[in-house]
């Protein structure tokens, strides 16, 4: 994701909206009433937007990381197989995830060893104060995000974080104003657009195959009652608790935005509407797995268990997103693409339907052959995807 597509994108993992159309006695309609109305602040002077923002070339990219519990560790590895990258610093809260961040390193013949930070709640601003770090990589939980990044690029240095970048309308405005005054990348990483199904649709889309996109479906479906216990402190399970809404879009919306070509070709979301359903699983899991937790407590939870979001652009075209990390539902992300000519699939099986020829004018269609909306085979959808 872009820099600027941060506040587009993070609108959603903390707004929660019902909107509604009034009609008055008139017959007319007055969509503003019931429509929680998001002001765009008065930008700053001076400053520029970095969507196209190239900054100067540079031989060796020194990287620092923040973060080695569930995410960090896995994104040391990969540095390791990035040719002209350097793995500089790296900081926890805890010393041995310090330590075992190191082990990746010393596995991959990368000598020296990176500047160990832990211990301390401020310890990655330590590193991030370092003058021979080019990029800080940023891998905590979630309601550190934003402050990280911010005061990173105010060190003068590039961040790239996992989302969500961030939590509230402040937090996303604070690290566009930041990236702007700095100059510096800000880069959300949405792992997801990344995807080769998501890849390689979005490269049909572009070459026109499909027709214009009217509209895209995504989402997080993941059941994490396996993992509620992993996450530092509790974090993420308590900010389901606390907060409303679908706290979690981008693995969805991020691969949507890009075959919509949203804030980059003349279209923008508009609008929003969510409802959600009660929550019911996570609550019982409050009790029996956390040491018999008093019912009225338990349910006392804000997150719906499904969450379910329709948005309309600027141009008349719709998106739908699904937040679900409670129910026992095999992973999905929802991933469909509807356009004038094609269509594309990848949850719970990959596929392509592409427009035919029609049937002859003078003879009428057989309502019960639905041969003429099945997927192209799998023969043709392996060429498909090879050629484009």
């Amino acid at each position: 994701m872009t820099k600027t597509n941060l506040f587009f994108l993070s609108l959603l993992l903390v707004v929660f909206a019902a909107c509604t159309t009034n009609v008055n006695k008139a017959g007319s309609e007055n969509p503003s009433r019931y429509v929680i109305q998001t002001e765009v602040p008065e930008r700053p002077a001076g400053q520029k937007d970095v969507l196209g923002l190239v900054a100067p070339r540079l031989d060796t990219v020194r990287v620092g990381f923040i973060g080695l519990g569930m995410r960090g560790p896995g994104a040391v590895q990969r540095f390791t197989h990035i040719p002209g990258t350097q793995i500089v610093a790296l900081c926890d809260l805890h010393a041995d995830r310090v330590e075992k961040a190191q082990t990746i390193l010393d596995r991959a013949g990368l000598p020296p060893l990176a500047a160990g930070y832990s211990g301390s709640e401020d310890a990655w601003k330590e590193l991030c104060q370092r003058d021979d770090i080019d990029l800080v990589y940023i891998a905590t939980d979630w309601k550190h995000h934003a402050e990280m990044m911010v005061y990173a690029m105010e060190q003068g240095k590039h961040v790239a974080c996992e989302v969500p970048a961030s939590m509230t309308l402040d937090e996303i405005w604070s690290v566009v104003n930041t990236a702007e005054r700095t100059q510096k990348h800000a880069m959300q990483l949405e792992n997801c657009v990344y995807d080769f199904f998501e890849l390689t649709t979005l490269n049909m889309v572009q070459q026109g195959l499909f027709g214009e996109v009217l509209h895209a479906e995504g989402s997080y479906i993941h059941d994490l009652s396996d993992f509620w216990g992993y996450y530092e402190g509790d974090w993420r399970l308590q900010y389901n608790k606390e907060f409303r809404g679908d706290v979690y879009a981008t693995h969805g919306m991020g691969p949507a935005a890009q075959v919509m070509n949203l804030h980059r070709g003349g279209d923008k979301m508009n609008i929003l509407v969510s409802m959600d359903t009660k929550p019911v699983n996570i609550p019982e899991y409050l009790i029996e797995k956390r040491g018999g937790m008093d019912p009225d407590s338990a349910y006392n939870f804000a997150n719906g268990q499904n969450t379910m979001t329709m948005i309309r652009t600027e141009n008349g075209k719709t998106i739908h997103i699904q937040h679900d990390v409670a129910s026992p539902r095999p992973y999905s992300r929802m991933y469909q693409v509807s356009g004038t000519k094609g269509f594309a699939n990848k949850y719970p099986n990959e596929g392509y339907a592409v427009q035919g020829k029609s049937l002859d004018a003078d003879i009428a269609p057989n309502l019960e052959n639905l041969s003429a909306h099945n997927y192209v085979s799998q023969e043709v959808k392996e060429a498909l995807m090879k050629k484009i």
